[in-house]
Formats: structure tokens, sequence, C-alpha cells
């Protein structure tokens, strides 16, 4: 509320808040309540019989957390690590989890008016971890329910349900 009793707009509206990233050519939004924290890239220690796409684990903090490499994950053409490289620390439910992209761009506020549905085509990435795209005057960005991308049984970082 505001001083003078109205909503706040943006409360209103159900404006949210989204983190932005690159993934090779590609901008993609995750909902910045699930970002616990960005550091830049150190190489993992790797877990051996773990999928390519996972680089294998950290400690952060006393906590073992695996670093997703959303690069290989997507299929992209080129996985370099550069000064731009960063892992963005997730904490999902009760799950830490990195995931290793291209770089930060910076975080945007998007209306549910500046957010369309995605489009039905055959990807890598499940359309159910897809919310849609987002547009920001000439940017597109692909807005990931990164919680379900997470959690998907692909990802191995999950017990299958029995």
């Amino acid at each position: 509320m505001s001083l003078n009793g109205k909503m706040d707009e943006g409360a209103a509206k159900g404006t949210r808040e989204y983190l932005t990233f690159r993934l090779d050519k590609e901008e993609y939004g995750i909902d910045i309540l699930k970002v616990q924290e960005i550091r830049g890239y150190e190489p993992p220690t790797r877990i051996a019989n773990a999928p390519a796409f996972i680089k294998g684990v950290v400690n952060l903090r006393g906590t073992i957390v695996p670093i997703v490499d959303m690069r290989l994950k997507f299929n992209c053409e080129q996985a370099d690590y550069n000064s731009f490289t960063v892992v963005i620390i997730l904490n999902l439910r009760n799950r830490v989890v990195g995931i290793v992209v291209d770089s930060v761009s910076d975080v945007l506020e998007l209306s549910p008016d500046n957010i369309k549905a995605a489009p039905e085509i055959e990807s890598v990435i499940d359309n159910g971890c897809i919310l849609g795209l987002g547009s920001v005057g000439e940017r597109m960005l692909i807005l990931l329910d990164i919680e379900k991308l997470m959690s998907s049984v692909d990802m191995g970082l999950v017990p299958a349900e029995a």
C-alpha cells in the first residue's frame, strides 16, 4: 500500500523480478526469489559416472553443491570458461544447486502483460519448464521454471519416485 491508501501498482498487477543470464546467443530469466547468490566460476570436483552436464560438486560453506553446466544441458555450441562465466547458486525447496551460465545480465521486473506463452515446439528444454517469453523493449527472454527444470528426472539431482 502506498501512503494514499492505494495498492502499489507493481504488486497489484503481479509484477515479478527475474534474474537474466546468457547462454550462447540466448537470454534467459529465472525467478529472483530462487537465487541465493552469484559466484565466479571455479572448477568443481568431478563425480564419477555423472552426466556430462553435471560438472561436479563444490563445498559452499559446508554444503556440498552440485554444479550443472546449463550450456551443456541445453546443447549450446560452445562452453568456454572465461572471466564472465558465473555460477548462480539456487535455493530450490530443500536443495541447493549451482548452474553455470555465460554471464549474468541484470534483474528485470516483468508484469504479466510482458509475458507471452511459449510456442509448443520440440526442444532440449521440456515445455513444462518454460514459463513463457518475456519481452522488454527489443529483448526477448526465455523464462524458465528453474525449480521444475532442476528437479526433472533426467537431471539426476533428485531420486526418481518409486
